[in-house]
């Protein structure tokens, strides 16, 4: 499907634009059979805006944070609302891993995963707002 969609990823900071993805990402990633050979880059919304159709925040942090910007309300979501199972919850924000217990990069690869295969089953089966 990679022939099908233009994805990228950015932060809404620059705190981390040129580094690696932190050594546990690289390390669940490669467990689940992924490699992660970019580095961060920091969002552009000129550009972004008008390269991506969709846009997807790990929070609501994020999420404000691309409105502030200038985007489309009705562009941006949250990963995790696409995601069936977080509708039990009402905590849709993906915790930052980065200071949390040893399982913390596994469990927001889980959280991630679910989320992004709800959003291609949505984009697959035609969804476009």
């Amino acid at each position: 499907m990679a022939d099908r969609f233009l994805v990228d990823s950015c932060g809404t900071g620059g705190w981390h634009v040129g580094a690696r993805p932190d050594r546990r990402s690289i390390a669940v990633a490669e467990r689940n059979g992924i490699t992660l050979p970019s580095r961060a880059r920091q969002l552009n919304p000129r550009q972004d805006f008008a390269t991506y159709h969709w846009l997807i925040a790990m929070d609501e942090s994020n999420l404000n944070d691309l409105l502030d910007a200038g985007a489309a309300r009705k562009r941006v979501h949250l990963l995790r609302s696409f995601d069936p199972r977080a509708g039990k919850w009402n905590d849709l924000d993906v915790p930052d891993p980065y200071y949390g217990g040893p399982d913390g990069f596994d469990v927001v690869y889980d959280m991630v995963r679910a989320g992004c295969n709800g959003l291609l089953d949505r984009l697959t089966a035609g969804g476009r707002e």
